[in-house]
């Protein structure tokens, strides 16, 4: 089983809506998908529990982004996103180019969890609208899981098959894309290796931010990129490391508190880890399963 540290949602670059997602006052978290450049989903169609997303980016981005705009929905991991789905449907990742490229040298596929994390920041209402809280650093966090059942190529798959997958953007797009693959999540997680039981879909996300989830050192605010993680992802005894991380200046073990710093990589969208060769890592999923 491999784990795979995806990022996904908004970040500070332009075609990553130039901002973070929102943790709101109630401490409840949503990652905003990036904006998408083929016509398709709009942002004020995507719903969540206090109505839909456009009002959200519209006051979050100052208007850079408004309501009506089209959205890359990717992952889906959430039926209740969109009104009217096919009672069939099944959450869903896409992944092309270079990153998938990554995924596929790495041999990802049926049984592996892709973790997705993103940047985020605290948000409050003032005088009605939603505002950035600008004392609220900004930190990476995992917000939403994927145990892979299928892999399919998007330019060889009898579409027919999958009805219900094709308002996806990955398959809806009619641009020729290098790798075009859809990961389908899997109905229950399973970890059989792990201590402990857990009873999860395939797929979801994290309604809540909790300590546990935030990968970035509270103590070091200047950046989002200085993680902190359990000790044994501490790479040693000829363990391949996380990959996109190779370089040991980027890690340091800090045995008496039972943790692992690292200066995460500010280019790659996936972070590869064999769980083979850290075993601890299995029961780390289930852990943070348990907080969803």
């Amino acid at each position: 089983m491999k784990i795979i540290l995806s990022r996904k949602g908004f970040d500070s670059s332009s075609v990553g809506g130039g901002c973070p997602s929102p943790v709101f006052e109630d401490g409840t978290m949503l990652s905003f998908p990036i904006p998408d450049i083929d016509p398709g989903t709009q942002y004020q169609n995507i719903r969540w529990q206090h109505g839909d997303l456009g009002f959200l980016v519209n006051d979050l981005t100052k208007g850079k982004i408004k309501k009506d705009a089209s959205a890359h929905l990717d992952p889906d991991l959430r039926k209740e996103s969109l009104l009217k789905r096919d009672p069939a449907w099944r959450p869903l990742l896409g992944q092309s180019g270079a990153a998938q490229g990554h995924l596929r040298n790495n041999n990802v596929g049926t049984g592996d969890i892709f973790l997705f994390f993103g940047l985020f920041q605290n948000v409050r209402v003032n005088n009605g609208r939603y505002e950035w809280d600008r004392k609220s650093p900004w930190r990476h966090v995992i917000w939403g899981w994927l145990q892979v059942d299928e892999v399919l190529d998007v330019e060889k798959v009898d579409r027919s098959k999958y009805p219900w997958a094709m308002e996806h953007p990955h398959f809806r797009t009619k641009a020729k894309e290098l790798n075009n693959t859809v990961y389908v999540a899997r109905h229950k997680i399973s970890l059989p290796l792990s201590k402990t039981s857990i009873d999860a879909p395939g797929a979801g996300v994290f309604t809540y931010l909790k300590d546990d989830l935030v990968l970035t050192d509270n103590n070091l605010h200047d950046s989002p990129r200085n993680w902190i993680l359990p000790e044994w992802f501490y790479s040693e005894g000829g363990k391949t490391p996380l990959t996109y991380h190779p370089n040991p200046l980027s890690w340091k073990k800090d045995s008496q508190n039972g943790l692992t710093k690292l200066k995460c990589a500010s280019i790659g969208q996936e972070f590869i880890l064999d769980a083979e060769n850290y075993r601890e890592s299995i029961d780390w999923i289930a852990e943070l399963l348990a907080l969803r």
